[in-house]
């Protein structure tokens, strides 16, 4: 399958990582300092290095700065403690994953299976790249601006790394379609991918969803249940709206983190876990930390590499490309294509989108039902909440004057139709042209849920 070379002064480790690596079909040589492994390397290159940090002649970072020497192997750090500062430096340095020592054979087995040349992720990213040339996509993701370019960049220097990702951004911005595009360009892709949105599970029942429980654990736990940790090995789990997760939770999400172990909810034994975790908020971190919706050891555990997106107000340019993605997917379900006119391309670019992408599909979908021939007009679309008066069923309009943070009118806005429509959320949603979920979050900001 492909040669190894373990970096290890400890000569009972190398041995049983040197035999383990042999059932897998790998050949293996080991070298006991930097001043071997590069002997070694010079002489045959590896298809993957297990370097070790501590060596008798230095750190075995410095190994990462030999480009040259390196070329396309795969390094794997072992060191006896998993920070943040190793998580870092892992993914600054180029290393695509790191082992805690003791190394056990279950992790070794979980690196081996993962294993793939940087040239071919390398090739696979130069693929997305040509065909965001030619199409205007990247993995799940639609769009050519700059602001969502340099999402792209991020995504293709951290999708071959094991560092934790933060994605942050308003509601309907895309995150999921960020976490899974990660996911499909790691070495963990043939692994299950789970999304969780940590804001829709009840608080009673979120512990037992993500770890699990045993039999009789709890009244109506009646069989033993696999929680996402378990099923999600070797994969990817995405926890959407993070800072909607109990506190008490929290404190065990950053231990399974910090340990690679959990356990199910009635039970005293551990197990370990081989999970890459990618979290998401609509909130701004640090406001949610201020306010005691996420503690801040686990906001730094989680903030590894952060990727922030943009709102859809602020990449306007991406709108005729995306408004043609959602149209040729409502016209593969429904069997009908229909075409934007010049004129609804021209509304849509003059709407502010509070809801984002998620926003623009909806109303797409209404515009699509709506709209009695082949061509979409702009009847049925929304028009700039800001050019023109905000009705209130008291006072008839409600005043908005220049310069108002658009922050505070939006607030204003989705309060008034509440009231007006008899705090019925549903009716509400629809009238702003919004999802029912980015109704309840944003009342939830405003503490009027």
């Amino acid at each position: 399958m492909g040669h190894a070379l373990i970096v290890e002064d400890d000569v009972d480790s190398a041995r049983m990582m040197a035999a383990l690596l042999g059932t897998e079909g790998f050949s293996a040589a080991t070298a006991r300092s930097l001043r071997d492994a590069r002997r070694q390397m010079a002489m045959q290159q590896p298809d993957l290095v297990l370097l070790d940090l501590r060596l008798p002649d230095g750190n075995g970072m410095s190994l990462l700065d030999e480009q040259e020497l390196i070329g396309n192997s795969e390094v794997v750090l072992m060191t006896g403690h998993a920070t943040l500062e190793t998580s870092i430096q892992a993914l600054r340095y180029g290393a695509a994953d790191y082992l805690i020592k003791p190394v056990s054979v279950k992790q070794l087995q979980s690196i081996l299976s993962r294993v793939t040349p940087p040239s071919v992720l390398r090739a696979e990213v130069d693929g997305l790249n040509e065909d965001l040339q030619r199409s205007g996509r990247f993995g799940h993701l639609v769009g050519r601006s700059e602001p969502m370019r340099r999402v792209y960049e991020q995504i293709a220097r951290v999708a071959g790394t094991s560092v934790t990702v933060f994605i942050t951004g308003e509601s309907g911005t895309g995150k999921e379609l960020v976490a899974r595009t990660v996911h499909d360009l790691s070495r963990r892709r043939s692994r299950p991918f789970l999304a969780v949105n940590c804001g829709a599970i009840s608080p009673n029942l979120i512990e037992s969803e993500i770890f699990g429980h045993e039999k009789g654990s709890f009244t109506g736990a009646e069989r033993q249940h696999q929680g996402f940790f378990e099923r999600a090995h070797g994969g990817t789990l995405f926890l959407d709206e993070i800072t909607e997760m109990p506190m008490a939770l929290q404190v065990k999400l950053l231990r399974v983190l910090e340990t690679g172990a959990f356990m199910r909810v009635g039970s005293t034994a551990p197990q370990d876990t081989d999970v890459r975790v990618i979290a998401a908020t609509n909130r701004d971190p640090a406001q949610a930390v201020a306010g005691g919706a996420l503690r801040e050891d686990l906001f730094y555990r989680l903030n590894v590499f952060p990727i922030d997106l943009p709102p859809l107000r602020e990449r306007r340019e991406d709108l005729p490309l995306l408004v043609g993605h959602f149209l040729h997917e409502i016209a593969q379900r429904e069997g009908a294509a229909k075409n934007a006119s010049p004129a609804a391309l021209e509304r849509l670019a003059g709407y502010r989108w509070p809801g984002n992408v998620r926003e623009l599909r909806n109303v797409l979908q209404r515009a699509y039902v709506m709209a009695a021939g082949d061509e979409i007009g702009d009847q049925w679309l929304p028009r700039d909440i800001l050019a023109r008066p905000l009705r209130h069923p008291a006072a008839g309009t409600i005043e908005v004057h220049m310069g108002t943070p658009l922050a505070a009118v939006e607030r204003q806005l989705i309060l008034a139709t509440l009231e007006h429509y008899g705090h019925q959320k549903e009716r509400t949603a629809a009238a702003l042209g919004v999802s029912l979920k980015t109704l309840y979050n944003r009342l939830k900001e405003y503490g009027a849920s």
